[in-house]
Order: structure tokens, then sequence, then C-alpha cells
């Protein structure tokens, strides 16, 4: 028996390079150097993290809060009700697994009520057992606290788990959780540190389907 846990921005949801597009536009309106930069360490992290690393890279005194909320409203204003956009194969990789009874988890960095309500307006929130938020732990990925207390939710032991990541901490998390990161990479590509530490590489949920029907 073995058990799947997903990361929910960049591997159900085609929603990092959303925020990023957005956090671009705001760059623009607002004259902010190097938003890449920052958005690219904000990948997969908390958003507490994610204000650490914007203060690191633009003072203490940078508005992170003030400009975090204009982005969120525009997200929520483009993307609500089931506009945000899923990751090709989700939707059967889901179903593949639910049919042959895999529990499964959530275990995103976002907060829990945003997890739920955009898994819910897409239709999918049944095909999940447990949804783990950020809000729900004290570490940011790529400590494995997450993954952890996603595997506790099942009640799996961590070495049955495989978890499905697209960003370069959450595979780091998955790997110092003792479990099995598979990687479909989204707007990052492994580099050679992540590439010793992912057991697996997909260019799609559609192969990751393919390889769960060999296991």
């Amino acid at each position: 028996m073995y058990y799947v846990i997903f990361d929910m921005d960049g591997v159900i949801f085609d929603s990092e390079r959303k925020i990023a597009d957005l956090w671009k536009e705001l760059a623009t309106e607002q004259n902010i150097p190097n938003i890449d930069e920052a958005v690219r360490r904000s990948i997969g992290i908390t958003d507490a993290a994610t204000k650490q690393v914007f203060k690191e890279m633009y003072g203490e005194d940078f508005p992170y809060e003030e400009l975090k909320k204009i982005v969120s409203t525009r997200f929520h204003a483009r993307y609500d009700n089931g506009n945000l956009p899923t990751k090709p194969g989700i939707r059967e990789l889901l179903e593949y697994l639910h049919e042959r009874g895999i529990k499964t988890a959530v275990a995103s960095s976002t907060r829990t009520a945003v997890v739920e309500t955009e898994i819910r307006d897409a239709g999918l929130l049944n095909f999940f057992d447990r949804i783990i938020g950020g809000d729900q732990v004290t570490h940011s990925k790529p400590d494995p606290e997450i993954f952890l207390n996603a595997a506790a939710a099942l009640q799996a032991e961590p070495k049955d788990c495989y978890v499905i990541e697209d960003s370069f901490n959450g595979i780091r998390a998955a790997h110092a959780a003792g479990m099995h990161p598979l990687m479909v990479p989204d707007m990052l590509q492994p580099n050679e540190e992540i590439k010793e530490l992912y057991e697996e590489v997909f260019p799609s949920l559609i192969e990751v389907r393919e390889f769960f029907k060999t296991i």
C-alpha cells in the first residue's frame, strides 16, 4: 500500500505563474526592481517565509503586507469561483488513485482555508482524504514538518508516501521526510542538487499517472 501527497500551487493548479505575473504587474506599477528573483526565492514556501524573503531583498521598511494584499485581491478577482486553471492530467490522476483506494493528501504552504476553497471550486475536494495548509505548521518547506504531518493525518509511514512537487524546497522537504519525491517541474527546472534528491521527474501529471500504474 502506498499513499500520495500533493503540493498544490504549481502541481494541482497553474497558480504560481499567475501569482508571479501579478507581482510583475505590481512591480512595474511600483518600480520594484528584481521582482523575478524575489518571486523565484518564494516558490514553495509559506507566506511568513515569503515576507522574510522580501524584507531581506528590499529592506525592513518594504510594505510587503500592503502589496501582498493588492496581489491577493487581484488574484481572487480573476481566479476565484473555479477560474483557476488546473494542471494537465490532475483530474485523471486523482480519479485513478481514487478508483484504487489510494489515500491522498494536500500539503501546501498556502493557508488551509484558501487551499480548501480553491480545491472545492475546482471540483476536486472529494478526491482528498486530508488537507494540511501552511498555517498548520511551524516550519516552512524545506523543513519536512508539513509532509510528516500529512503522513500522520493519513496514518501512513513516511516510507510509504509519494510526494508530488514542483518546487526545490518541496523536493528537499519530501526527501528530508524520508518519502519518495516525484518532481513535475513548473517554473523551475531541476538543478544538480535537486536531481540527487528526487526519485523520478516527469513532464506532466499525465506521466505520473502512468508511473503509478507500474507500482
